[in-house]
């Protein structure tokens, strides 16, 4: 039963630090509201208010049974919110939960010491949510407010002092940033021993691995960032970058879906033409296929390019990925029939008659796949076709009905007929989803693509010559390509449906725009320079630095660097170039720091016997030793030519023995006289301490 009654002697929460855990936790849990249930909220209310009317002895602490009854409350309301107690979204919570319970038994120290530390590991778990620039400025609030709680539970001066208490914690703070610049810089980067499914995974965001055209019409409507692109170089136009995600090769007669994946080597094609290097920092999707142009190859490790020419890598994305890529846009791919060509040419074996008659017709009028191809082109140019993303609710044969009767549809309606004439007519050919375009930011030179430049198109085999991609799209709203989807759509309210309170929606106001790009130009920077620091990053800056670098001297710089910078925090610090050498005014100086706990402070040119003689007088029961130690001193100071530190530190000991200890007693009385800290030059007036010493002397 030891530790009891060291629970129970455990000095009680000051009221500043209980201030401050108060604060700390609002902070912490503000920014996983946005995806934890909304009783959260309720319960740190309800918690908070228990502990200030425990604080202000209105109420008592829950029992055994009511603690319990609370936690297990808790449980069951995040299984009921999440449906599970497993998983990223489940295990936030429940942890939030446990931190705020914690609050309302909080008694002793050792309490609040547990809550400081659960509450710094609270604020990581934000950042599997968020990473962005804003949200880690935001986490050094808590984080200061946290370590303002655990300075005001040191009983010192500062216990009933609120703001000096937080002014120590961001001083604090600000003096552990150049060791933290350090180990970001040195520190190595290991892989993660396990993986942790982000938030809202299952069935990803953005493009998924099947598509209906009402899919992409539905995914247009959101201006959420996709991705960010960086050539080296001037980018291309943007009818040009045409960003490959996924390739769709089964048709149900309703739903495009990609096939299994069978396990083999990388596909036959042969670079030609220039090439494009570019880096692509990526948003979490929860999906495991990376964003391209084509042809495309990458050194980033656990991902290899598709029989499909598609990028897969074997994790999922579940945090902002940085990649580089080199691509080849006029590159020769698979020129030579594989088995793959059997599946582009599969089709329902009923359904939608008039498309499958009209290729037969195509067919006989064009007997070169190509020449089928542009006249399908030219059809889609010719005839009164129309882009739009609120086409009509189509039957059980939806491409008949887009095709002979409404003739209005979006990219996907598009591209899915034309695949499925195509096949109908013995040209392979798949459909292509991805992203068209994006918006160029100046400020950074790189390309932002978001959400609603969501595209699908086509590709079609030829001998000879491969895979070939081609855009019916382009032949009914060109601008769409050229320009974007807001120009190609300028009067539809439902590509401006996910944008309501979006700065996107004020890209004509010209200030706000530039103000808009030069923010994504910072944030971008963070996600590069930042949180795309990792492995391969690391190591190439650090040769660029030191030259070739291994595991022991990596230690040994990190360890260097370290103590360097240590040292030279601590030379800052402690100053020991403006300490007294002289032993004697050594002495005297921690004669009045002893003082000066007990407010006595020696007034600017008041002497060392005169200020002893008011110090007396404050403090009778230590007169004979203080005004011991102030002749002493005076007389060894002044008067004596070989003075003896020894025999004033004894006197200067036997007064500290006499005095009582003040951080067993109450606060510190108020000053006596004006206060303040003694100038540099206090020391300098024997004239006086010397006609002082002749009055007293015997």
């Amino acid at each position: 039963m030891s530790w009891w009654r060291a629970r129970k002697a455990s000095p009680a929460i000051p009221r500043v630090s209980l201030l401050w855990l108060l604060v700390a936790q609002a902070l912490v849990i503000l920014p996983h509201l946005g995806h934890l249930p909304v009783w959260i909220a309720g319960l740190w209310l309800v918690c908070a208010t228990w502990r200030i009317q425990v604080f202000r002895m209105r109420t008592t602490y829950p029992g055994a049974l009511t603690k319990g009854f609370m936690l297990l409350a808790a449980a069951v309301g995040v299984y009921a919110s999440r449906g599970s107690l497993i998983g990223l979204d489940a295990g936030v919570a429940l942890l939030v939960s446990t931190f705020l319970l914690k609050l309302v038994e909080l008694k002793t120290r050792r309490d609040a010491l547990v809550l400081v530390f659960l509450g710094f590991f609270v604020v990581l778990t934000s950042y599997l949510f968020d990473d962005s620039l804003p949200a880690a400025l935001y986490s050094l609030l808590p984080v200061i407010a946290l370590l303002a709680a655990l300075i005001g539970l040191q009983h010192s001066g500062l216990g009933e002092k609120p703001w000096p208490t937080l002014r120590l914690a961001a001083s604090l703070l600000l003096q552990a940033v150049p060791l933290m610049l350090v180990l970001f810089v040195l520190f190595p980067r290991l892989g993660p021993l396990w993986s942790v499914p982000m938030a809202g995974e299952g069935g990803g965001r953005g493009l998924a691995e099947s598509m209906t055209p009402g899919d992409i019409a539905e995914l247009s409507q959101s201006s959420e960032l996709a991705f960010r692109a960086s050539f080296d170089g001037s980018p291309p136009p943007r009818s040009e970058l045409y960003w490959r995600a996924l390739t769709f090769e089964h048709f149900d007669g309703r739903r495009w879906s990609q096939l299994p994946e069978p396990p083999r080597a990388e596909p036959a094609w042969r670079a030609e033409g220039p090439s494009l290097s570019y880096s692509i920092v990526m948003q979490a999707s929860g999906q495991s296929w990376l964003f391209a142009l084509d042809t495309a190859r990458t050194e980033l490790e656990q991902t290899r390019l598709m029989g499909d020419f598609r990028l897969q890598r074997r994790r999922p994305v579940e945090q902002n990925l940085l990649y580089r890529v080199t691509s080849w846009p006029q590159a020769l791919r698979e020129p030579q029939a594989s088995p793959r060509l059997g599946v582009a040419l599969q089709l329902p074996e009923d359904g939608n008659p008039r498309a499958r008659r009209w290729a037969a017709q195509l067919r006989q009028r064009h007997a070169q796949p190509q020449a089928l191809v542009d006249a399908l082109l030219a059809h889609f140019a010719r005839e009164r076709f129309f882009y739009t993303l609120k086409p009509p609710l189509a039957g059980a044969d939806t491409v008949d009905h887009f095709l002979f009767d409404s003739r209005r549809g979006f990219c996907a309606h598009y591209a899915g007929a034309m695949t499925f004439v195509l096949r109908a007519a013995g040209v392979p050919a798949r459909v292509v989803a991805g992203y068209q375009g994006g918006e160029y930011n100046p400020d950074g030179n790189y390309v932002m693509v978001r959400q609603f430049d969501a595209h699908a198109w086509v590709e079609y085999w030829l001998p000879g010559r491969g895979w070939v991609s081609v855009d019916p799209t382009f032949q009914v709203a060109p601008e769409r390509i050229e320009q974007g989807l807001e120009q190609a759509l300028p009067a539809e309210d439902a590509f401006r449906a996910g944008t309501a309170l979006s700065p996107l929606r004020y890209r004509h106001v010209e200030w706000l725009n530039s103000l808009r790009l030069s923010w994504d130009s910072l944030n971008y920077a963070w996600q590069r320079q930042v949180l795309g620091y990792q492995g391969e990053a690391q190591l190439a800056l650090l040769r660029d630095w030191f030259g070739q670098v291994d595991g022991r001297r990596l230690g040994l710089l990190l360890v260097a660097s370290a103590a360097l910078l240590l040292g030279a925090l601590a030379l800052l610090l402690l100053k020991p170039w403006q300490r007294e050498h002289d032993p004697l005014l050594r002495l005297y100086q921690r004669f009045e720091r002893l003082l000066a706990r007990h407010g006595l402070r020696r007034q600017a040119g008041e002497g060392p016997l005169a200020f002893a003689e008011r110090a007396a007088r404050a403090l009778p029961a230590q007169a004979e030793e203080i005004h011991a130690f102030a002749r002493r001193f005076a007389q060894q100071r002044y008067a004596d030519a070989s003075p003896d530190p020894g025999a004033l530190r004894r006197a200067l000991r036997r007064l500290r023995r006499r005095l009582p200890h003040l951080w067993r007693d109450a606060p510190l009385r108020p000053l006596d006289g004006a206060g303040g800290q003694p100038p540099d030059n206090c020391y300098a007036r024997p004239s006086e301490s010397a006609q002082l010493l002749r009055e007293e002397s015997p």
